[in-house]
């Protein structure tokens, strides 16, 4: 994967910076810019978060699945 499309897509969606997804994993704007482009893999804790915060599966993050409903 040569960056993560889902994960910024879900980021702009809800009008949020890079920095302040920076704050939320407690990282900063550049370690999470490169978190989207794929620059660097991200951390499962983090990816984790992420998938949390946007109320999505991981599989749906990593384009695993087009349904980005969280099974419980």
């Amino acid at each position: 994967m040569s960056y993560y499309r889902r994960i910024r897509d879900l980021r702009e969606d809800k009008d949020l910076s890079q920095a302040k997804m920076g704050e939320i994993l407690s990282c900063s704007q550049r370690v999470y810019s490169n978190y989207e482009r794929g620059d660097i893999d991200i951390p499962t804790t983090a990816l984790c978060k992420i998938a949390d915060f946007h109320n999505v599966s991981v599989d749906y993050l990593l384009e695993r699945i087009d349904n980005p409903k969280v099974n419980k």
